[in-house]
């Protein structure tokens, strides 16, 4: 759950055996997830949350400047610690060790004007041997807690699987980042050249400010916590604000981990869903294919990825549907994917596909989480889609 750009989104640690595949993967990954808008992720708990050894291990970027000197970075946690009543030294003495970080200044920037996406590039990042095969393990490892999961919140355990996957290899890839070095860059320094600046900034702000918050009334310690470049967290990459909505105890064991405790990923994933209105039994998707002589494809790409049409005015406007599409009850939204300089895909998603892009807010992320969890899910059960 990647801001939005997503989530969410840019973790990481722990190697594979196949090393040098998995670090080419990873490269490619970062680059091209630069572009598809995949970025910060969400998160945080209801009690004293667990955290990995790995995540506990933060260390200062010691060569960048800490923001202890900035008469408006102190201001800015005078303030936080007013309005969340928390100790105002210990808030400035947290924010003043956090240290500016520009290469995460960098990669919050959109890709220079005229980059092509390429769906068909992007898929191949996500849906490839070692990301199937690592869901396959945590699928076979967590098979309770999927089903339990899908009976309680109605979310299919190939939807949960494929965002694991994507976020982070099953909790391969997590973060290496200092989670207050990310937020306090991002909301003290985000880069003025991006289009939505003042927008980001407050949103980072108001995720530092939770992030604070949270650790210090669960009394986690706010400089060891390692992350996405974003701020993400944990083998979801959640951000502070949807850890405290979302983060659940799906375990029993008294605590709130998406560090260590795939059930209590897996729970926490369903009941982010659930919030945002996830349909059981729902599709995502359909295949959609165009009658020439009927089509206005301006009026359904307007509304870009919310579904707003019903099924007699999409097919009205040129839309051709199968069967199965023909006979969804919901509205539909015309989900374009460029391929480059190829011609581009398209789907006709529905309201769980925009639930999907509520985690990260780009169709190319839900539609990768949705290829990868089926791709899995063929090999766990022995029936490919």
């Amino acid at each position: 759950m990647t801001p939005k750009f997503s989530p969410t989104r840019a973790p990481w640690s722990t190697a594979l055996p196949r090393a040098r595949p998995v670090i080419r993967t990873l490269l490619a990954t970062l680059i091209i997830a630069t572009w598809a808008y995949p970025a910060p992720t969400l998160a945080e708990s209801t009690g004293r949350a667990k955290a990995s050894k790995a995540a506990r291990k933060g260390t200062p970027q010691t060569n960048e400047p800490s923001y202890a000197d900035r008469s408006d970075v102190m201001r800015e946690a005078d303030d936080i610690a007013e309005r969340r009543n928390l100790d105002r030294d210990w808030v400035r003495q947290a924010i003043g060790q956090a240290r500016y970080l520009p290469s995460v200044a960098k990669l919050v920037l959109p890709p220079p004007s005229g980059t092509p996406k390429n769906w068909r590039l992007y898929r191949s990042r996500f849906i490839e041997p070692i990301r199937i095969q690592a869901g396959v393990k945590f699928w076979q490892a967590n098979q309770e807690a999927l089903a339990r999961a899908e009976k309680e919140y109605g979310v299919p355990a190939e939807i949960i699987v494929g965002i694991i996957g994507v976020e982070t290899i099953y909790g391969q890839q997590t973060g290496k980042v200092r989670v207050i070095d990310a937020l306090s860059t991002l909301a003290f320094d985000f880069p003025a050249a991006h289009p939505r600046a003042n927008e980001r900034a407050t949103f980072f702000k108001r995720e530092l400010e939770q992030y604070l918050s949270h650790c210090q009334r669960a009394g986690i310690a706010p400089l060891n916590l390692l992350g996405s470049y974003a701020g993400a967290m944990g083998m979801p990459q959640f951000m502070p604000s949807s850890w405290v909505k979302y983060a659940i105890d799906f375990d029993g064991d008294g605590t709130v981990d998406i560090f260590t405790s795939p059930a209590d990923v897996i729970g926490s994933v369903a009941a982010y869903f659930k919030a945002f209105n996830w349909q059981p039994g729902m599709p995502t998707h359909y295949a959609v294919s165009f009658d020439a002589n009927k089509l206005d494809l301006d009026t359904l790409l307007a509304p870009d990825i919310l579904p707003t049409f019903s099924v007699a005015s999409f097919t009205a406007k040129g839309a051709v549907l199968d069967a199965d599409g023909l006979q969804h009850p919901g509205p539909l939204a015309l989900v374009e994917l460029q391929n480059g300089n190829a011609p581009p895909s398209y789907v006709a998603g529905t309201e769980n596909f925009y639930a999907i892009t509520r985690y990260n807010w780009s169709s190319y992320y839900a539609l990768a989480v949705i290829d990868l969890g089926r791709a899995v899910a063929g090999v766990v059960t022995g029936k490919p889609n």
